[in-house]
């Protein structure tokens, strides 16, 4: 056989296998190195590929895919430092759990270390992130090695997608010549005649035994004061049996912005939305301590939860995750229980009988008062003449459609999304890279999660924007429907709320502050959006409605002043700790 019909078959074999697998989507970056790869991709009828020339872009935007279609995503790039750029998005798809299929072409082993161009050292590049890794051997055709490529395919979307979920590293070392002869007969069934995967690979649910959880039904209902706690999320099925435990316990509901627990049609007179405000009353944390804290998935944005978990250790701590991994940044918990959520609530409401459900009662009904008066407070005080951020999202949310997505960046927009949501009947799906918070691909992620939405907008600070330019170049190629509204208060707003501000330091605005001064308006039309500075809110809500309700991109520049953003959340804080004084101190 020749080199080509090797290197042809026993890389079809591979991506025939990675989409009997569960594999639609591919992200391909050019390069010369990975063309085995990306012209058989591009050749599959069953995947799509898609083209993004910026491979840290790219692989966010690869990441968002992943993210709102809940499933594996293949990202494509040449070998090189063209590698090392899906780094950021590697680490953010590690910590969200998010399943991305990492394919980097490489060098063969003969030219590694030996001054060769455009080679690194790929093997275990990108660390301990990735679920596994694999140094691919060179191509062969013989049945065991083709039998050897379909299985490393399978192996790599089963662990990119077995709880918790995250990226795989599958990496290509190519001899040249490095083009496929695409004519070959039966090229998708090398080793393989029918029309399921070569290995079936079958996980079961996690289970924990029925004297653990009788022992732990015992000790949730012997606690009258109680909190359920729930985190970041994409996964909106366990929304109805997380409630239902919630009405049986009588137990306030603490959800983060993201938990998809703030919006829909579920009954929320359980949950608690405006905690990041009231929680940071110290007279109100000293008073109602929990006993019981019952956590669901990652830890909220909020900080002041955050310390008001950390400063009760004498507060029992059960964390539920489905996945393994110790998401306990307060150190802090008494039980780490893996298992699905919607099965630890279906096995506690069967075992759960509260001894003192009126003193369970007391305890929601102060939680639900203070929350109600808070988010009051909260409304008398943003609606204000000027363009703001907080009533911003308050805008940018009520003009959504149903059923759309509400992608928010990070440092203040998240944290403005966690004040400023309340809960509604609006069925929306919020989103945000929580993973490792970073500011980096917050553009691409929004646009591959686009994708899977009639409507989509994302809120993102100018820092954040001008960081992923690039990832606007998937609009233009794939004529993507996105809302970008770009919060530009020249600089890193959330900085000032920082003890860097406060202390007065020198080079503040150099350091920190960061203003760039950019006028972003040719860089969107050069992508084919269309841009617009709103100078006050008529403006804004016109703008704002008929792009969502348009194709293509739209950019939204909203000019805010940082200081003010500081003004406006303290003179909240203030307001809100006199209110809860007055009426529950």
């Amino acid at each position: 056989m020749t080199e080509q019909h090797t290197l042809t078959k026993y890389t079809a074999a591979f991506v025939d296998e990675l989409v009997r697998s569960g594999t639609r989507h591919a992200v391909i970056s050019p390069g010369s190195r990975s063309t085995p790869l990306a012209l058989l991709l591009a050749e599959h009828s069953s995947i799509s590929t898609w083209l993004h020339v910026d491979e840290r872009s790219a692989a966010f935007f690869a990441l968002g895919l992943a993210k709102a279609k809940n499933e594996p995503v293949a990202i494509l790039c040449t070998s090189g430092t063209a590698a090392a750029n899906y780094y950021p998005a590697v680490v953010e798809a590690k910590l969200a759990r998010v399943p991305l299929i990492v394919l980097t072409a490489d060098r063969p082993h003969e030219l590694r270390d030996s001054g060769a161009p455009q080679t690194i050292d790929q093997v275990r590049l990108f660390s301990t992130y990735p679920k596994w890794f694999v140094d691919m051997a060179l191509p062969e055709e013989t049945e065991d090695m083709l039998h050897y490529s379909r299985i490393c395919a399978s192996r790599a979307v089963a662990n990119a997608t077995d709880a918790p979920a995250g990226p795989v590293h599958v990496n290509f070392p190519f001899r040249e010549p490095l083009l496929p002869n695409l004519s070959l007969p039966s090229l998708w069934e090398s080793s393989r005649t029918d029309g399921s995967p070569f290995t079936t690979v079958v996980t079961g649910d996690r289970h924990v035994s029925e004297t653990q959880l009788e022992q732990l039904g015992k000790k949730i209902s012997r606690s009258s004061k109680g909190l359920i706690v729930c985190g970041p999320s994409d996964n909106l099925e366990d929304q109805a049996d997380i409630i239902a435990l919630a009405e049986k316990l009588r137990f306030p509901v603490l959800t983060d912005p993201l938990s998809q627990l703030r919006t829909g049609t579920h009954d929320k007179a359980l949950i608690i939305d405006s905690y990041d405000a009231f929680l940071r009353v110290k007279q109100f944390v000293e008073k109602y301590k929990p006993e019981l804290i019952i956590r669901f998935g990652a830890m909220p944005v909020s900080k002041p939860l955050l310390l008001f978990i950390q400063n009760n250790p004498h507060c029992q701590q059960i964390i539920v995750d489905e996945g393994t991994g110790w998401r306990d940044p307060t150190l802090s918990a008494d039980y780490m229980v893996y298992v699905k959520p919607s099965t630890f609530c279906e096995k506690m409401g069967d075992i759960i009988q509260l001894q003192n459900k009126q003193e369970n009662e007391a305890w929601l009904r102060v939680w639900q008062e203070v929350n109600s008066l808070t988010k009051n407070v909260i409304l008398r005080s943003i609606k204000r003449s000027t363009l703001n951020e907080g009533q911003l999202m308050l805008e940018a949310v009520s003009m959504l459609p149903d059923n759309a997505l509400l992608f928010v960046g990070n440092s203040m927009p998240i944290r403005d999304l966690d004040t400023f949501l309340f809960t509604s009947e609006k069925q929306l799906v919020t989103m945000g890279n929580r993973g490792a918070n970073g500011i980096d691909g917050i553009v691409s992620t929004a646009l591959g999660a686009s994708t899977h939405f009639k409507s989509s907008v994302l809120v993102i600070g100018d820092l954040s924007f001008f960081h992923d330019l690039n990832g606007l170049l998937a609009a233009k190629l794939y004529n993507l429907n996105l809302t970008i509204v770009v919060v530009n208060n020249d600089g890193g707003g959330i900085f000032s709320f920082l003890p860097q501000a406060e202390s007065k330091l020198p080079y503040f605005e150099q350091l920190f502050g960061t203003p760039i001064g950019l006028d972003f308006h040719h860089a969107v039309e050069m992508y084919g959006g269309i841009f617009k500075r709103v100078r006050n809110w008529d403006e804004f809500r016109n703008v704002y409605k008929n792009s969502v309700n348009e194709t293509g991109l739209h950019v939204i520049e909203v000019v805010t002043e940082r200081q003010e953003n500081v003004n406006i959340h303290r003179d909240i804080w203030s307001k809100v700790e006199k209110e809860i004084l007055t009426n529950f101190m």
